[in-house]
């Protein structure tokens, strides 16, 4: 509640941000009117986003499914005593799944009935709240990173954006949290840097290690975010050392019940989920027409599920493993080549015009110019703003080029680049709102020239 009423201060636009938090410290009822009616709006585009989100899921194309597959089956064996099992149909125990969305899907069963329709909508419901919530910080990141007109720019793009309003109604997955998640950390991330307050940095490593335990791949960012913060502090003369430590020992004592739990049960250290080889053997095994191959997949496959259930789950992700690198060895042109065409599709939306592929994704012919366009739109926003908030390009840049890195060698999916939807956001918003500017300022330029000239002919 601190970081969103000191940053909710209303402010005259000319004063910089060290001079905006200086005041806010000496003069916190400075602008009360100005702060009621920021609270008031953002709490009015947050409705609005949920309640777009909301009408989606009674769609039949919406919340209207009749059970969650993976995610439920992890939950359904929390429920009946057996820990945190298989995403497959399996009585096995499993590192497959991080912990946090299943139990949140656990407690939903538990409230409304296992694979009930008043979970599953529930579920949706819950997601669609965390979309919509997602508003706030995008404001508070948009404001400090390039001011209040961006700010609400970016909260109402982010209220009507298509991809927030179709996939938190549609998916039922942990996206939508980490998403959440990633916007509060970037937010956190841009108070470290002015900060050495060490209840704040473990706040953020708090956070952080939650994040991780939602989906790992959120770790490939903190240290990026954290080593800029910490930069920041060390450029200023500020103490960093502890800050930065307190952080990373928190995200650690947050992330260490799950590590020490999958060592316990599975006699081996596995960092966060033990699924890799799969991963790696879906996107890497010859097969090209589709970004991945869920022939292969144990939950298509009843084979697959057959080797998997007698081979034992580590036993197993082994051997695709094994299968996964072999062929990458024997065909590195190829893999090459696929991981170009994966970075490609992740920015782009495009992966083939081929009937076939096109057959089983049938959105992408309308899918790629709005994601294409989209990425364009955000890149231009970094160049447009490099030169005003240089700092808080770099951040944007290392948050958008990091997240998806991984995905690039192993396989893709149009849910991965989800939680990066709202920077993009702020960034269009930036690029658009610059543009309209200059714009402006030239019309006004060709204006004030015959304006001129005539002035000088009556003087004459």
């Amino acid at each position: 509640m601190e970081i969103l009423s000191s940053t909710l201060v209303c402010d005259p636009p000319t004063e910089t941000i060290e001079e905006r938090e200086t005041l806010s410290q000496h003069a916190p009822g400075r602008c009360s009117r100005e702060e009621r009616k920021t609270h008031c709006l953002l709490t009015m585009v947050v409705l609005v986003a949920l309640g777009l989100r909301l009408s989606v899921t009674l769609l039949p194309v919406g919340g209207d499914q009749m059970h969650i597959r993976q995610q439920g089956r992890v939950a359904e064996a929390l429920l009946a005593g057996r820990g945190f099992g298989s995403p497959f149909k399996s009585n096995q125990i499993s590192a497959i799944m991080p912990p946090v969305y299943p139990v949140i899907v656990a407690a939903f069963f538990k409230l409304f009935g296992v694979q009930t329709t008043a979970s599953i909508h529930a579920v949706h419901a819950l997601d669609s709240l965390l979309s919509a919530l997602a508003c706030i910080p995008v404001f508070l990141m948009a404001r400090r990173s390039f001011g209040e007109r961006v700010a609400w720019w970016a909260a109402w793009g982010w209220a009507l954006s298509p991809y927030g309003i179709y996939f938190a109604a549609t998916w039922a997955w942990s996206t939508h949290l980490l998403l959440l998640c990633l916007c509060w950390l970037i937010v956190l991330a841009q108070q470290l840097e002015q900060s050495t307050r060490l209840g704040l940095w473990a706040g953020f490593g708090l956070l952080a290690g939650f994040a991780g335990l939602t989906e790992p791949s959120m770790l490939v960012v903190v240290p990026f975010l954290l080593a800029l913060a910490c930069w920041r502090l060390r450029v200023k003369g500020k103490r960093w050392q502890m800050p930065g430590l307190i952080a990373c020992m928190v995200m650690a004592a947050t992330i260490s019940p799950w590590i020490i739990r999958n060592s316990v049960v599975f006699h081996r250290f596995i960092p966060m989920r033990d699924n890799m080889g799969l991963e790696l053997w879906l996107g890497n095994n010859g097969r090209s027409l589709h970004w991945t191959n869920d022939d292969l997949n144990p939950e298509h496959n009843p084979r697959e599920l057959a080797d998997y259930n007698t081979m034992g789950e580590l036993a197993y992700m082994e051997h695709k493993m094994h299968q996964a690198k072999a062929y990458i060895g024997a065909h590195p042109a190829w893999y090459a080549w696929m991981c170009m065409r994966r970075s490609v599709y992740l920015w782009t939306g495009y992966w083939s015009f081929n009937r076939e592929y096109l057959a089983q994704e049938p959105m992408d012919l309308e899918n790629i110019p709005f994601t294409t366009c989209l990425t364009l739109l955000g890149l231009l926003g970094l160049v447009m703003a490099w030169r005003e908030r240089p700092w808080e390009c770099i951040r944007y840049a290392g948050v958008l080029f990091l997240f998806p890195s991984m995905y690039y060698f192993v396989h893709p999916g149009a849910y991965r680049m989800r939680p990066l939807d709202p920077l993009i956001v702020i960034l269009g918003c930036k690029a658009i709102l610059a543009i309209v500017r200059r714009v402006t300022e030239r019309r006004q330029r060709k204006q004030r020239v015959p304006a001129l000239a005539v002035t000088n002919s009556v003087r004459d």
